[in-house]
């Protein structure tokens, strides 16, 4: 989950270093750290907090022209100036920065301090570095090869060597990493976008592979010191997408960018004429997607979220039984996989740790899996079976918005493809399709007027407990609000199917705890009124998003926002729009730090 960044070239590589990390301060923001080959000695600078604290500790003077660089999201050790990356060899010959989780690392301490290795900090990452002296014999490949091979875990890993300044060398073994090809010169990140500006032309990594990167080549090997052919792909961001333009924060310059998402996630994928969708990416013919008995859904957070809200479209429109599971609890059941029954794993960054290794237990049993990703060329699209780019664009704040509306799009095109061969007839399916090219102008209307939303949030921020309500297809949503508005404001926030509440959360009723409803216009609309009568009567505090002309609701709730009316279904991609909203103003009136939130990370590596 933390950020990594290397350059080898003929430029000075500390701005170069500097702006990487900045731009990979979403992966992680516990410290960070920079080090760099100079005047014959390797120069250090870390820091713990946000990168500009490390910055200011950086001589303006100093110039080299190879280096790595870190931002940490911490695991083992607390978040000190002493357990921030780069860590250094005793002889201080060594540099590495690593990202994951070596999990034998207490036994090679302890063999290493036995030989007299003395350790600085408290992170298990510092064993890499000392690794690399004691297997070092003059050969700095061959001391990296050696020290991989006794490493058990998780590791993207780039090391730098004094005594050999033309070569950084990289390993990679379930976290990502890719190679920059520039002109003359070299990046290594965990995310093109830590080099984007400077070069499109890309090499993805694949695990279990170690590669030597000078200034105007690369070599990779497996494990075995096999060489391996690697293709050089060209991303297709533009570095624009990177700044905030002129919003205050990226998670709201997200928010806002949806319409255009969504329209990018459906662009050339409906045959409107016969009213279905199509999915060049899932590498499966017509006669095997009709042969599918049962679908699956593998997932974490947001992406478990959508994963719901597909799940309940598919049903109706293709119906066919769909199951949604947790993939970091999923793992370790043992799942029945039947011949018949294809599986999403979906994640925003592709690089999910949790989701992967659930997708590749699937794979281990036989199973199709296909992926839902926003990141081209991550983990996820490799190594599955097939799936579906969501085109979102780069996403920088921490908490997902756009990602989110995004995958719906795709599970409802997807669902569309599905219902089309089975029970929706070509009129359904046109009338869909014509609904959902509509959407993202309905969430424009919802955007042009948020002076409602950031008033209820005022108010709203003065209380501690949330509780979201929904039924059917609206439940997911409240699941999805509930998340947004812990993850960037830290107020304790449920998720509740609407008719549980008298199961016991009606006990946590009263006038400080907001009782958020999802009310489309629906056939379930009747039953949350009947909810929303039963809190009221026990003096809970009311906010409905509800449609125009919903005259009932509004009646009953204290306050309300409203979403166009749209074909039921669709309702998520709207009724979604004014929760994100919420929670971006609740976070604003409290001070939190909205992209960069407290403990967590944009792409999670780790277990």
């Amino acid at each position: 989950m933390c950020g990594i960044v290397g350059y080898i070239g003929k430029n000075n590589c500390l701005p170069l270093l500097i702006e990487g990390l900045k731009r990979l301060e979403y992966r992680g923001y516990d410290s960070s750290g920079i080090s760099c080959l100079h005047q014959g000695s390797i120069s250090t600078f870390k820091k713990t907090g946000k990168i500009v604290n490390m910055e200011a500790t950086v001589p303006k003077s100093l110039s080299a022209t190879i280096g790595i660089g870190h931002t940490r999201w911490a695991t083992h050790g607390g978040v000190t100036d002493e357990n921030s990356h780069p860590h250094l060899s005793q002889n201080n010959k060594f540099a590495i920065v690593h990202n994951g989780i070596i999990e034998n690392y207490k036994t090679l301490k302890t063999h290493l301090e036995n030989d007299g290795y003395t350790f600085r900090s408290s992170t298990d990452s510092e064993v890499i570095a000392h690794l690399l002296e004691k297997n070092y014999t003059g050969d700095f490949e061959k001391s990296f090869h050696k020290t991989l091979s006794l490493l058990e875990g998780t590791y993207g890993i780039v090391a730098l060597s004094l005594d050999n300044p033309d070569y950084l060398m990289i390993g990679r073994k379930g976290s990502p990493l890719v190679l920059g090809i520039g002109n003359d010169e070299m990046f290594v990140a965990s995310d093109v976008s830590a080099f984007l500006g400077h070069t499109k032309q890309v090499v993805y990594l694949e695990d279990n592979e170690i590669s030597k990167l000078s200034i105007n080549n690369f070599k990779t090997t497996d494990f075995t010191l096999e060489e391996k052919k690697k293709e050089i792909a060209t991303i297709d961001w533009d570095i624009s997408e990177l700044n905030k333009n002129n919003f205050e924060h990226y998670l709201l310059k997200e928010i806002y960018e949806q319409p255009e998402s969504i329209r990018r996630a459906f662009a050339g994928r409906f045959m409107e004429s016969i009213g279905t969708a199509k999915l060049g990416g899932l590498n499966m013919t017509p006669q095997e997607l009709i042969n599918i008995d049962r679908v699956g859904v593998i997932a974490c957070g947001t992406s478990y979220h959508a994963g719901l809200v597909g799940s309940y479209v598919l049903e109706e429109l293709a119906r066919v039984p769909t199951a949604v599971h947790i993939a970091s609890e999923i793992r370790y059941k043992n799942p029945i996989v039947d011949k018949n029954s294809v599986y999403f794993a979906v994640s925003q960054s592709g690089e999910t740790i949790d989701t992967f290794l659930a997708m590749k237990e699937f794979q281990r049993k036989g199973s199709r899996v296909l992926g839902i990703c926003n990141v081209v060329g991550s983990t996820i699209p490799r190594e599955s079976n097939g799936g579906v780019y969501v085109h979102s664009g780069p996403e920088i704040s921490v908490a997902s918005t756009k990602a989110f509306t995004s995958q719906l799009t795709v599970f409802y095109l997807f669902s569309l493809l599905m219902g089309r061969m089975k029970d929706v007839s070509q009129q359904k399916g046109i009338e869909l399709i014509q609904a959902l090219k509509m959407i993202p102008e309905q969430i424009e209307e919802i955007l042009k007027s948020t002076e409602k939303i950031q008033s209820i949030a005022k108010e709203y921020s003065k209380l501690d407990n949330f509780l979201f309500l929904g039924r059917g297809i609206s439940y997911p949503v409240a699941l999805e609000g509930a998340l947004k508005l812990k993850e960037i404001s830290y107020r304790h926030a449920e998720g509740i199917p609407a008719g549980e509440i008298k199961h016991g959360p009606i006990a946590l009723i009263d006038k400080n705890t907001p009782v958020i409803f999802i009310v489309p216009k629906d056939h379930l609309q009747e039953k949350m009124i009947s909810n929303i009568e039963e809190v009221k009567a026990r003096g809970g505090r009311l906010l409905a998003i509800c449609t125009p002309n919903n005259q009932r609701v509004k009646e009953l709730v204290h306050d309300y926002i409203e979403i166009p009316e749209c074909d039921p279904l669709l309702s998520p991609l709207l009724s979604i729009i004014p929760l994100q909203l919420l929670a971006y103003y609740v976070a604003k009136e409290l001070g939190c730090d909205i992209d960069q939130p407290r403990n967590l990370a944009k792409s999670v590596t780790v277990e």
